[in-house]
């Protein structure tokens, strides 16, 4: 059965939080990223099965994350008549095709069609989740409502490569693909059974996407998120090659400490509520900078490996807070459009990714991994500065949300 009426289905705050929907959500998020990580745990396999490149098997991302963008940006303006409900519901059908196609592909092409719908499915519940989670909860539970939603990229993390692998070595990678379809069920069903009705709001246009843009304020916010998530997608895309070459850790040892890195990456976010919850402007300022400090130590001490373990595991955990921090600013200043918000923070996210990557490889290549985390470290502190200087929890409008 439907779930009752509530506050949700007006646009506005309810007054008693809906944590199963809430958790519905994470299982979502869990599903999601986990089938968008496991082809780099799979290449391998997959390539050899359909006769094809590892090179070409790992378009299987590509695909994902190009396709994301744009879902990403287009979404509110395709869907804009659509119950968000249904839509969550939509998305959570798509990652259950996606993964049965993978499972099912006799080549290249069915395999990329797939992805492809698991990027639609990425790029849109990752544009509107911040603003579905403002209407299931009062203001005060944002933060704590969006640390639930985000450990489920940390559980992903965690999970995704080390089960993939395992699970794909004892029954083949097409099983692993069957596994992660199961979770969209799983997902499917709990919103189903827990998500309320959720109309459109907002203008949802394209024109709507440069109104938002242009707000003060908001533009030099998204700038500095695309400087954070870039600065940390070029450290992490090179830290194995580091602990290996660096600091001489074999596989055994690299596999443990990137465990280590995701655990701490898990309990960050699950703590990132309570300290956004004191103080939202130090938490964007103070996590990027400790990481450029990181960076630093890293760069100028040479560490031995039980330091850079630690070091490493502390990276982790303060990343954790930093998706949670940027969806508490966006929820806080801009609640009237935050879903064409979320489609631009979102875009910017996947555009640090690409640019932190591309850019790192090519330093990688001339100077080596520590000459990546200076460069890590270098952007991080520029965006620090940004935030400090003009990056603020913006005056409340419509749903109001408490400013500090």
């Amino acid at each position: 059965m439907n779930p009752t009426f509530n506050p949700a289905s007006t646009g506005t705050s309810p007054q008693a939080p809906a944590w199963g929907a809430v958790i519905s959500m994470a299982l979502g998020v869990f599903g999601l990223v986990t089938a968008e990580f496991l082809p780099a745990s799979l290449l391998t396999p997959i390539a050899a099965e359909l006769g094809i490149t590892e090179g070409a098997a790992g378009q299987a991302v590509t695909v994902t994350a190009v396709v994301g963008v744009f879902a990403s940006l287009f979404i509110t303006s395709v869907a804009k008549n659509i119950d968000r409900r249904h839509l969550m519901m939509l998305f959570s059908a798509l990652l259950v095709i996606s993964n049965l196609m993978v499972a099912a592909a006799p080549d290249l092409t069915m395999l990329l069609i797939g992805r492809l719908l698991l990027g639609v499915a990425l790029g849109g519940f990752w544009a509107m989740s911040t603003a579905i989670v403002i209407r299931l909860v009062p203001p005060a539970s944002i933060p704590r409502a969006l640390s639930i939603v985000f450990s489920g990229v940390s559980a992903a993390t965690i999970a995704a490569a080390p089960i993939g692998s395992y699970v794909g070595e004892l029954a083949g990678w097409r099983f692993v693909f069957v596994l992660t379809a199961l979770l969209g069920v799983v997902a499917f069903v709990m919103q189903f059974l827990t998500l309320p009705k959720l109309p459109a709001t907002g203008t949802s246009s394209l024109k709507t996407l440069g109104v938002v843009l242009a707000r003060p304020g908001i533009a030099l916010g998204l700038a500095a998120a695309t400087l954070v998530f870039g600065g940390h997608f070029a450290f992490f895309t090179y830290l194995r090659p580091y602990l290996e070459a660096d600091i001489g850790a074999g596989i055994g040892m690299v596999s443990a400490l990137l465990l280590g890195f995701g655990l701490a990456n898990f309990v960050g976010t699950l703590l990132a509520g309570s300290l956004i919850s004191r103080s939202l402007r130090f938490s964007l300022a103070a996590l990027p900078l400790l990481m450029a400090l990181i960076a630093l130590l890293i760069v100028t001490t040479e560490p031995p490996l039980p330091f850079a373990a630690v070091m490493v595991a502390v990276w982790g955990f303060l990343f954790g807070a930093v998706p949670v921090s940027w969806s508490t600013w966006l929820a806080r200043t801009i609640p009237d459009e935050a879903e064409s918000a979320g489609g631009l923070l979102v875009a910017s996210i996947q555009f640090a990714i690409a640019m932190g990557a591309a850019v790192g490889g090519i330093i990688f290549d001339l100077n080596g991994a520590t000459s990546v985390f200076a460069t890590s470290g270098l952007v991080l502190a520029i965006a620090a500065i940004g935030i400090i200087l003009g990056v603020k929890p913006g005056r409340q409008v419509s749903a109001a949300i408490p400013a500090e």
